[in-house]
């Protein structure tokens, strides 16, 4: 019986665990899933868990049981290096004694790490600034605002935090925050709204600039009636431990900081020579997701530049996206393997079919546009934008979980929306 094929798949956000998922199913192959968190969460999510009015240990997937549930290997790591000759994946275990690295050899590599916000090298803001690309710096950021919080239930001192990035990140942040606030305030301290003083800064003209300015301007209505400050066509040129410095030389002034602007792939792919990349670092992928200078490594989501062949428009760096190219590479990959061909066998050509975009604005607001596939388009506002919001997440469960499984989580869920604290300060 000839060997199995090795297939190493690095970063386990949506499109990395649902490959794992897929092809660790089909039994065809030995997968390894290698992600330096233990677990996987859906990553539109992570403004709720940063703000607490959601929990992380509600929603996480546990790789290691996900692995055993579905025919794969987890393996934690964090990637530090590709040896693209002798086709292994070096991995540092920051829990290992005695054995820091872990190595892996790969007759596939997929790489699904992600991306990272850009400061475009704005002084002070790597120093002085949160992020929230990740599930630790969402948790990060949490802990930060519980120890302002705490301190300010019993104190008249202003609460002020400034988001740096008007896209969908920024924008939910922001009313995630002001919800949050609004609960905690149940908690003993009923003026604490008052004492909040949220700034959303934007370098461009408007928010939200890929939805319709229709859009764009709701949300600043909803924004400006919630008391964020909306500061657009505003450039930051520097961060300092109590606030942002503008380009006209004013100040906004913020014990808390985010950095919620720009995007760019992960450092490490900068150490791997050879491949072809974008101005920001991504990995350059043809139409069948491979790399452009290695048939033997395929990179999907936001860390991959692709081009659709079909429309010549750059692929958006979006969970939509990502959940597609998975979905495509899993397919045709695994009955490709169920057939008897290798890993190197032609895929047909990715296209990306853009499904619309939704933004919720926490309990507040919501709106989103649905793509000529989707219903033959339209357009979604409050109620049903968040709903509809929600109801992807679900989908991403049923896919990981299987229908019962899936549709089991989405009930306790709900059960633990009853009994839980509406915000957690723990």
């Amino acid at each position: 019986m000839a060997e199995k094929a090795r297939i190493v798949i690095v970063g386990g956000g949506v499109a990395g665990i649902e490959v794992a998922t897929s092809l660790g199913r089909g039994g065809k192959a030995e997968v390894v899933l290698a992600d330096r968190s233990l677990s996987h969460v859906w990553k539109p999510m992570l403004h709720t868990f940063a703000a607490g009015t959601a929990r992380p240990d509600r929603q996480k997937v546990d790789f290691f049981a996900q692995a055993r549930r579905n025919g794969f290997r987890f393996q934690p790591g964090t990637l530090i290096g590709i040896d693209r000759p002798a086709r292994h994946v070096r991995l540092a275990v920051e829990a290992a004694q005695g054995r820091p690295e872990a190595d892996l050899t790969y007759d596939l590599l997929v790489l699904a790490i992600g991306s990272r916000a850009n400061d475009f090298g704005t002084p002070g803001v790597a120093e002085h600034c949160l992020t929230i690309d990740d599930l630790t710096e969402a948790e990060s950021f949490h802990r930060q605002l519980r120890r302002h919080l705490l301190a300010r239930l019993d104190s008249p001192e202003m609460l002020e935090i400034a988001i740096v990035g008007g896209g969908a990140t920024g924008v939910e942040l922001a009313a995630e925050l002001k919800h949050a606030i609004n609960l905690a305030s149940d908690y003993g301290s009923p003026d604490l709204p008052r004492r909040l003083r949220l700034t959303l800064i934007e370098s461009g003209p408007r928010l939200l600039p890929a939805f319709p300015e229709r859009v764009s301007r709701a949300a600043a209505r909803t924004l400006s009636d919630l008391a964020v400050e909306v500061r657009t066509g505003a450039m930051v040129t520097g961060a300092d431990a109590s606030g942002f410095t503008l380009q006209d030389g004013s100040r906004i002034a913020a014990g808390l900081k985010v950095w919620a602007a720009g995007v760019k792939a992960p450092d490490v792919l900068g150490a791997v020579e050879g491949l072809e990349r974008s101005r920001t670092g991504q990995l350059v992928v043809g139409p069948d997701l491979r790399t452009t200078r290695d048939p033997a490594i395929v990179a999907l989501g936001d860390c991959a530049s692709q081009t659709d062949p079909k429309t010549g428009k750059p692929v958006p760096a979006t969970a939509q996206a990502a959940r597609q190219q998975a979905q495509h590479l899993a397919s045709h990959l695994g009955r490709a393997l169920a057939r008897g061909d290798t890993v190197a066998s032609e895929l047909p050509p990715f296209h990306y079919v853009e499904k619309g975009a939704i933004v919720s604005l926490a309990d507040f607001n919501g709106w989103g546009t649905l793509g000529r596939y989707t219903f033959g388009g339209g357009r979604l506002n409050g109620l049903s934008a968040r709903l509809t919001h929600d109801l992807l997440y679900r989908q991403h469960q049923i896919g990981l979980y299987g229908p019962l499984r899936g549709t089991m989580t989405w009930i306790l869920d709900d059960l633990d929306h009853l009994i839980s604290p509406p915000v957690s300060l723990d």
